[in-house]
């Protein structure tokens, strides 16, 4: 048993498939490969200790500067897991959603990260969302954009713009913020992920590369998160759950069995 309270939302900053791969001598798609069988991992442990929101950094928006060959091999191995996990994720009733200018995707991988989030949208036990050519700021620029265009359009006051109405028009809109933010391989940073949304997102830093991230090393992270006072600005003792501006109920869900891997893409930024 680990200690509670679980937190509803774990976001998770993949780093250290690079120089895992260098250690061992061994090209970088190896690194990334043996990421995504860390993803695998951390999604069935996920699962097993009843998070309900899985938010994992697979490609930021600055990836896209790396170089054609590794950008491409990053878009296969996304669309290898898309396809190659589907019947893991109906089996373990995961819904898949993803985050991030999308647009910029391949259509290819577009069209087959499409069509398994259409496949699995009845699902109900787990949330996993793949944030793919994502950024932060990004995201807030294109919230600011469309918000703008309300203000222009005539349909929305400037002073009607507070965090609910801004939270509203970002890319996690659906779900909740996430209670604790992993981030691998020892870098204290956080990468452009997720800026907004981390304001009061307790923070874990493990020196344990992303392809070595295994479930003990999860429990530790939860198991210190269970000790920590989430104060929220408040002065008063004891673990506070306060709501963010932007809080949806989440589904409810069975406690179905978890009996095998579901493989994900992990990359490092």
């Amino acid at each position: 048993m680990i200690a509670t309270p679980i937190p509803t939302h774990i976001a998770i900053i993949m780093d250290g498939n690079g120089r895992w791969a260098k250690a061992r001598g061994l090209p970088r798609y190896a690194g990334h490969h043996a990421g995504a069988e860390a993803v695998s991992r951390t999604v069935e442990a996920c699962c097993e200790l009843g998070v309900r929101v899985l938010t994992l950094y697979a490609f930021s928006w600055e990836n896209w500067n790396r170089s054609p060959e590794e950008v491409g091999d990053l878009m296969g191995l996304l669309d290898v897991f898309l396809r190659r996990e589907l019947p893991k994720l109906r089996r373990h009733q995961v819904r898949l959603q993803a985050i991030g200018r999308l647009k910029e995707l391949p259509a290819a991988q577009r069209a087959t990260l499409q069509e398994i989030i259409a496949q699995t949208a009845s699902f109900d036990r787990m949330t996993l969302i793949l944030a793919i050519s994502y950024g932060g700021r990004q995201e807030i620029i294109d919230a600011v954009r469309r918000l703008a265009q309300r203000v222009q359009a005539g349909s929305l006051q400037p002073q009607e713009i507070d965090e609910e109405r801004f939270s509203q028009q970002l890319d996690t809109a659906p779900w909740p913020d996430p209670d604790l933010l992993i981030r691998t391989s020892g870098e204290q940073r956080l990468s452009n992920f997720l800026l907004w949304q981390s304001s009061y997102t307790e923070l874990y830093v493990t020196a344990t590369l992303w392809p070595d991230f295994s479930k003990q090393d999860l429990v530790a992270a939860i198991t210190d998160y269970a000790r920590r006072e989430r104060r929220f600005g408040r002065t008063q003792g004891g673990f506070c759950e306060v709501p963010s501006a932007h809080t949806p109920v989440l589904p409810s869900s069975d406690e179905a069995e978890a009996d095998s891997s579901q493989d994900g893409v992990g990359t490092i930024r």
